[in-house]
């Protein structure tokens, strides 16, 4: 049993807790829904117990497979236990299908296939819009050093690989999704946040529709039947 301690940050879609046995941190999953940076939100009744059951399964299954992350266990409905790490300020974003804001920068064709992922990085920076960085950035800013930049795209890439291995098993494409990175108690750069329909474009195999937050952004749909589909699916693949 884990008791909560001091409430140390609250973002838009989780809060992060101190633990009173000094054990790792508890993430404790909003239902709040938001898009554009937080300009449209909701409440969504029911979205963080999906999504901390979903990224829990992923984390764990990332895990085995070898790729290091600070998911320790679920805790209950809501909250996971993780590792204790200093979160680095970058958003790490893996492409495998234009869509979204890359097709408005680039002029590039809506669902082009990419012949090979492309990764982005993003500074973590709500007063400045988290804009679209370069590694020439990353390291003037002092964000990361070159040689972690490395580590964490070439990390970010194998989690491409073992995700779209994991979602093609399943009926669905991965077609972009976010990550993030800390640096725990070893000085270790280890994956860290979510892993869930609010930071993935997952699009069904056969009907093509969204299963993510886009359901949301775009009032395409039921988000709740979205995201339960996707946990669903994931359960089945017990």
């Amino acid at each position: 049993m884990f008791t909560k301690g001091e409430k140390l940050y609250e973002g838009k879609a989780k809060i992060i807790y101190e633990t009173l046995e000094d054990k790792g941190y508890l993430v404790y999953f909003k239902d709040t829904l938001t898009a554009g940076n937080g300009v449209k939100k909701a409440e969504v009744l029911g979205k963080g117990e999906i999504n901390n059951q979903i990224s829990s399964f992923i984390f764990q299954y990332l895990k085995d497979k070898g790729i290091e992350n600070h998911y320790i266990t679920t805790i209950s409905a809501r909250e996971m236990l993780v590792e204790k790490v200093e979160i680095i300020p970058l958003e790490v974003v893996v492409r495998n299908v234009a869509t979204g804001s890359i097709c408005r920068r680039l002029g590039i064709k809506e669902k082009k296939v990419f012949s090979n992922p492309l990764v982005e990085f993003y500074y973590k920076n709500d007063a400045l819009g988290d804009p679209l960085i370069c590694p020439n950035h990353i390291e003037l800013l002092e964000l990361a050093s070159n040689s972690v930049v490395e580590e964490i795209k070439g990390t970010a890439l194998k989690i491409n690989n073992l995700l779209t291995e994991l979602f093609e098993g399943i009926g669905i494409i991965l077609v972009d999704f976010k990550l993030e990175f800390g640096i725990d108690k070893d000085k270790k750069v280890i994956l860290a946040d979510e892993i869930s329909p609010d930071t993935c474009r997952l699009w069904d195999m056969e009907k093509g529709i969204s299963l993510d937050k886009d359901l949301f952004r775009k009032g395409e749909g039921d988000v709740l039947v979205g995201y339960t589909e996707v946990l669903n699916r994931l359960k089945g693949r017990i």
